[in-house]
């Protein structure tokens, strides 16, 4: 989908074709990017009787050989299918991520933000891909203080933060932008109070934060490297498949010749620092 203006759906053959291309040069992990991912297939015509998903297009990329990782964002709440969970959780290739806005955990914040889903329909997503895919990574985006949000709107925001325990999360202050309908909307709420709010969600996010780092003591796992650490540079940068951003060590001075590798990576436990592991 384009990122702006009226969305269409670019062809999955295409899509594909391009991703062989990368795979071809080296590439081992691509990102699919769209406004609204659920939505992909619009506009596409129907093959074999059925119409293209975004789940199915995953299925089509996933063959493609060369390719080790596929990533995507942005996903909505309001059209994330049990099919796309399906395909995720059976996925050896699709990361353990996912990015899932919720904005604002008020109902009446939720339908003035033109949302589409509620509170309820949100942690019962939640759940059921939590359920299924027990080692999944979910982060969000929240934004605090919408023109009309009340203490017991905020409040609901922050249970949704302890009820989900997000890895992390981009939390926004809300701020008027001129054109928007949210800039002539009634009920602007007070600075002092947006600025109260963040902070307490600030600490809620880390109070209640699922970070499986801890348990993972001693484990090896798969890192692709990415960089030579700009402010240490004996160390290297690298992700994981649910999108944690690991240092490690590797056992020589060439360490150019690592970036773009996947590797196996033994976790220590001096804090989200790894040394090279052998399986």
């Amino acid at each position: 989908s384009d990122l702006r203006g009226r969305e269409r759906s670019r062809k999955p053959e295409d899509i594909v074709k391009e991703v062989e291309c990368l795979a071809k040069s080296g590439v081992v992990e691509i990102m699919l990017l769209g406004q609204n991912v659920n939505s992909y297939g619009k506009g596409l015509p129907v093959e074999d009787g059925e119409p293209v998903t975004f789940a199915k297009l995953l299925k089509m990329v996933e063959k493609v050989d060369g390719i080790k990782r596929i990533r995507f964002m942005t996903p909505h709440p309001k059209d994330f299918s049990d099919e796309l969970i399906e395909v995720i959780a059976e996925s050896d290739k699709v990361c353990r991520h996912i990015h899932l806005p919720f904005q604002a955990g008020s109902n009446n914040v939720l339908k003035r933000m033109n949302r589409r889903y509620t509170k309820e329909g949100y942690l019962e997503l939640t759940d059921k891909i939590k359920t299924r895919i027990p080692d999944i990574a979910l982060t969000t985006d929240i934004i605090v203080g919408f023109p009309g949000e009340t203490e017991e709107d905020f409040e609901d925001t922050l249970d949704v933060v302890r009820k989900v325990r997000y890895q992390s999360a981009y939390m926004f202050e809300y701020s008027k932008r001129t054109g928007t309908p949210a800039s002539t909307m009634t009920e602007q709420v007070e600075l002092e109070a947006v600025k109260r709010r963040f902070k307490r969600l600030q600490d809620t996010v880390a109070e209640y934060s699922d970070d499986k780092f801890g348990s993972q003591v001693g484990q090896i796992v798969e890192v692709l490297a990415e960089e030579v650490n700009s402010e240490v540079p004996l160390l290297i940068t690298g992700r994981m498949s649910d999108n944690t951003l690991v240092h490690f060590k590797v056992p020589t001075n060439k360490k150019e010749d690592y970036i773009g590798k996947l590797l196996n990576v033994k976790i220590t436990e001096n804090c989200r620092f790894y040394l090279m592991g052998k399986l």
